[in-house]
Formats: C-alpha cells, sequence, structure tokens
C-alpha cells in the first residue's frame, strides 16, 4: 500500500528548485567608466591633480635651492644638481617594478603608500648634514615616488572613458606643473629668509596636506582586476612594449622633451643668479610661476590633438621649444622670461600628448607601457640636469641652449620619421586596395 502524502516531497522539489535557480549566476552589471558629469569623476580629478602636485613638488623641491645649496655645502654646480638628478634616476629605476606591484596591490593602494613614503622622507631631507646624505635621501624619495606617474596613467585608462581619458591625463599633467611652479617658488621664498633647509621642511609641509588630501578625494577602483605578478611575465610585457615602434618612438619622445627641460630649469637659478641679473634667490624662485603656461598648455593639448593630430601637435611643441631656447640666449630679462614661458608651453604640450599616445596604443600592459614612458622620461630628466650643468660649467648657458637644441633635433626627427611612415604605408594600402579594385578612401 503506498505510503500518505505527507507533502514533505513537495516542500523538498520546491527548495531543491530554489537552490537550482538560485545557483544559475546571475550577471553582474559592469559599471560605467567616469566620464564628465557622472559621481565621482570631479574628484577623481582633483585627487590626481594633488597628487601630481605633490609628486613635482617633491621631486624637483632642490631645483630652485640648487646655488644656495652650492654655497653652503661649497660644491660645484654640476655637484650639486645630482639632488635633482639623483631623485629623477631613483624614480626612473624604480618606475617599472613598483608599475608591476599595481597589478596586484591595486593602482590606488600604490600610489597612497608611494606618496606616503616620499612625503616620510621629506621630513627627514633637512636634516642631511652633507651633499652625499642629501643624494642618497633624494635617491630615495624619488624611488618611492615612482609608484605615483604609471599608477596614475593606469587608473585613468582603467576607469575613465576613453574619450575623456586625454583631458584627465592633461590635469593630472596640470597638477605636475602646478606641483613644480609651487615647490619651487616656496623654496625661494623661504630660502631667502630662512635658508634652504627651512625650505625644504616647507615643501614637505605640503606635499603632507596634498597626501591627506588625495587619499580622501580618490574614489575607488571599479574596474581594476589583481593579477599575479611573475617576473617571467612581466619580462614577456616589457619585451613586447619594446618591440613596438609606435611605443619606442614616444618613449624617445618623452626623454629628449625632458631632456631641454630638464636642462633649463637646473641651470636656470645659476644664470639668473650671477651678472647681469644678479637676481635674488626669492625672485629665482617667483620665476616659476611661469610653470602655469605648462599648466594651460598641457590641458588644452587634447583639443591640439583633435585638431592637428598627435604628430601635428608635437610638431607645435617641438617648434615653440626651439623658439624659447633661442630667444634665452639675449641678455635681457624680458628675452629669457619669454623664452622660458615658450620652452615651458612646448614641452608641458609635447609631454601631454606623447603620454596620452602611450596609454591609447597599449592593449595589455598599460601601467607598465606607463612605465617605460616614465622611465625613459625621468632618465632624460637626469641626462639634462647632469649634462645641462656641465655644459654650463663648461660654456655657460649657450653650451645649456646647445645641448636643449640637439634634444629637440632629436624629437623633431622622431617625429618626422614617424609622419613619413605613416604616409609611406597609407600610400602602400591605397596601392593594394587598387589591385583588389577596392575605391581609395576618401
Amino acid at each position: 500500500m503506498p505510503a500518505a502524502d505527507t507533502g514533505a516531497s513537495t516542500e523538498t522539489s520546491s527548495v531543491d528548485a530554489c537552490a537550482s535557480a538560485s545557483s544559475v549566476p546571475v550577471p553582474v552589471p559592469v559599471p560605467e567608466q567616469l566620464s564628465p558629469g557622472r559621481p565621482g569623476y570631479l574628484r577623481m580629478r582633483l585627487a590626481l591633480f594633488t597628487a601630481g602636485l605633490a609628486t613635482f613638488a617633491l621631486l624637483y623641491s632642490t631645483q630652485a635651492l640648487l646655488p644656495a645649496i652650492s654655497d653652503d655645502l661649497h660644491v660645484q654646480p654640476d655637484q650639486a644638481s645630482w639632488s635633482v638628478s639623483a631623485a629623477t634616476f631613483g624614480l626612473a629605476l624604480a618606475v617599472l617594478p613598483l608599475s608591476a606591484l599595481s597589478e596586484r596591490f591595486g593602482r590606488r593602494a600604490m600610489m597612497t603608500g608611494s606618496l606616503t613614503v616620499a612625503v616620510a622622507i621629506a621630513l627627514l631631507v633637512p636634516y642631511a648634514p652633507d651633499l652625499n646624505w642629501l643624494i642618497g635621501l633624494r635617491a630615495v624619495q624619488g624611488a618611492a615616488l615612482a609608484g605615483i606617474p604609471a599608477s596614475a596613467m593606469a587608473y585613468l585608462s582603467e576607469e575613465v572613458q576613453p574619450k575623456a581619458l586625454v583631458g584627465a591625463i592633461g590635469l593630472f599633467v596640470a597638477g605636475n606643473s602646478v606641483g613644480g611652479m609651487s615647490g619651487r617658488i616656496i623654496t625661494g621664498w623661504v630660502a631667502d629668509g630662512w635658508g634652504w633647509r627651512m625650505a625644504l621642511a616647507a615643501v614637505g609641509a605640503m606635499a603632507l596636506l596634498c597626501a591627506v588630501a588625495f587619499r580622501l578625494l580618490l574614489p575607488k577602483a571599479r574596474h581594476f582586476t589583481p593579477a599575479a605578478v611573475s617576473p617571467r611575465a612581466l619580462a614577456r610585457t616589457v619585451a613586447g612594449h619594446l618591440s613596438d615602434p609606435l611605443l619606442c618612438r614616444l618613449y624617445a619622445i618623452g626623454a629628449l622633451f625632458m631632456t631641454v627641460f630638464g636642462g633649463v630649469y637646473t641651470v636656470i637659478g645659476y644664470r639668473l643668479v650671477a651678472q647681469p641679473f644678479g637676481l635674488s634667490q626669492s625672485m629665482i624662485g617667483s620665476i616659476f610661476l611661469i610653470y602655469l603656461v605648462g599648466t594651460v598648455s598641457s590641458a588644452a593639448t587634447g583639443k591640439l590633438v583633435g585638431r592637428l593630430g598627435r604628430r601635428g601637435a608635437l610638431y607645435v611643441a617641438v617648434s615653440t621649444t626651439a623658439a624659447g631656447l633661442l630667444l634665452s640666449l639675449l641678455d635681457s630679462i624680458a628675452a629669457v622670461l619669454l623664452g622660458l614661458v615658450l620652452i615651458t608651453a612646448g614641452f608641458f604640450a609635447g609631454h601631454a600628448a606623447a603620454s596620452s599616445a602611450v596609454s591609447r596604443t597599449a592593449k595589455t600592459g598599460r601601467a607598465q607601457a606607463a612605465a617605460l614612458y616614465q622611465a625613459s622620461y625621468y632618465i632624460g630628466s637626469s641626462a639634462g640636469g647632469t649634462l645641462g650643468a656641465l655644459a654650463f660649467h663648461a660654456a655657460g648657458w649657450s653650451g645649456t641652449v646647445l645641448l636643449g637644441l640637439a634634444a629637440v633635433a632629436g624629437a623633431a626627427s622622431v617625429t618626422l620619421y614617424a609622419t613619413r611612415k605613416a604616409k609611406a604605408e597609407r600610400c602602400a594600402e591605397s596601392a593594394r586596395r587598387e589591385l583588389r579594385g577596392v575605391p581609395a578612401r576618401a
């Protein structure tokens, strides 16, 4: 006789059905990337602006102080210039390993940790007993700062819509220019009253405020996927980027532009403190207000690229920089200032165009692609600072200008080669289409 129906089987079947239904994966909506007008976009831009500000203020904090450091520590300009070059060289060496770690621990965490360590060292730098200690601390500080630039570029490429990427990167670069300007102005004015050590302490305090604001403002990453750090995979990624002709050209352009900029701004203080100018340390620091021109030109580069294309924008940047170098040769403070304006505008436009192109070109390993650009960029800065100081020691300001013109000519040659190569590829493609009977594109 069949057992009485208690209803248990029905309930079990219902539970099983529900469990089965619940086991079906429910698609998780992918958050939209940040774009103008969307929540978090303004906070993101402000956060990365403060990160860029702190990075450049710390990285070049000794640059405007080089004449004072030379006098106080009794060293030559080329020796004192290592307090700048050591920081940029440390950044160049560390940027690739730290960008790889950002793939594992996240862009936000890497930028926060890097800025925290760099600020801590900034509070120790004023107590350096001699030039060797100063150079050593600055090298470590530069290595700590290496976690910011490449991670910032990767964060932007992941979190920001492509159409808004150039503008977002432009504002980050603008933060660099404001940081470079404010750091130099603060050090110049403070050094006149309290010495170069107190000036460095003031920059450290400003960077501390920027670090706090950055951590509070930056939105959490919504498109980052952690990946294991494998040295072999990293080597393959780096080799792939270095075998890409377009990326290599962009790396070379970044390095050459920075060679000009590093040489000019490392040496300009020595020129202006001497005759026929004889400016004070505070007045030399005020010269760096010209960095505001870089803020404008880098932020406007997106429109320039949209109108002229990447190579067209680079030609404008090269021409502007070369004109500024030549104008700065005149022994007139007005001519020197106008020359610095043109050099600054050209440099920041070229840097913004090249760096944004790297982010668009790299389809995989974007953090490593950006890191390689940053490494070449800061190697150019180290070379420019050291070689510019040596050229100044050997031949005066004209020697520094000659070095800058050689670097500008190199950037122009790389861009011209790319233009001719692109034209040849278009002609070859047109010929292939004609052979296939396909009408040529309008």
